[in-house]
């Protein structure tokens, strides 16, 4: 139904059987796989997939801060939603498409993302995870994601891009909202000051957070 007759493919059908988590979707906000659930068992019911976590991200977020959020300028006076081109979610101003979550945006920067197959669910997943607990540990990005397979990335990077949402999603709570300004040369867009850019040793969040994190990392390579 989502694949075929809703035109939304980012649902993966793999496994059918629930072990994989390739079609992860979120069912009235609770994570389920799409392949054991039938039709007719939605009818009514709020289904989110991975097309629509910018928006899900964004509606999330204006609600969090309230109508007045003005960091991206004045947005939809309706809605109190930011404008395309919004610094936070990393959203495409061109209106091309290119919106992305911060999760989504976290796995591009990470580079957790290798033939794609099993992304959507991820994402789905690690959204899902950040929503309710916005300062996971390793063990609970783990089990958060313990049902979603991936058979390219060796798991690393997902969790660095999980790591990374996190560590960015707990910044934008602790900075102003109310302007921004952008500094050119050393410290402008893709600066050791810029919350998203590269740093000179490579890494997305400064010289003194080897890959974008404060602390340890489990399981080095």
């Amino acid at each position: 139904m989502l694949r075929e007759r809703l035109g939304l493919p980012g649902s993966k059908n793999a496994c059918e059987q629930g072990e994989c988590g390739s079609c992860t979707v979120r069912l009235d906000g609770v994570p389920v796989c799409a392949c054991l659930v039938a039709a007719g068992q939605a009818e009514g019911r709020e289904v989110l997939t991975v097309e629509g976590l910018a928006d899900h991200a964004r509606r999330r977020e204006s609600g969090a801060r309230g109508p007045a959020r003005t960091a991206a300028g004045p947005g939809d006076p309706a809605t109190g939603d930011p404008p395309p081109g919004d610094p936070w979610t990393g959203d495409s101003p061109a209106g091309d498409g290119g919106a992305l979550s911060p999760v989504q945006r976290a796995f591009l920067d990470a580079g957790a993302v290798q033939c794609g197959f099993c992304t959507p669910g991820l994402l789905v997943a690690a959204d899902e995870m950040l929503e309710r607990n916005p300062s996971p540990t390793d063990a609970d990005i783990r089990e958060a994601l313990s049902g979603n397979l991936c058979r390219c990335t060796g798991y690393e990077k997902i969790l660095d891009a999980v790591r990374l949402a996190a560590a960015r999603q707990e910044r934008g709570r602790a900075a102003p909202h109310t302007t921004r300004t952008t500094r050119q040369g050393a410290d402008g867009p893709g600066g050791p000051d810029d919350p998203g850019g590269p740093d000179a040793t490579g890494g997305p969040d400064g010289p003194d957070r080897p890959n974008g994190f404060d602390g340890p990392r489990e399981g080095g390579r």
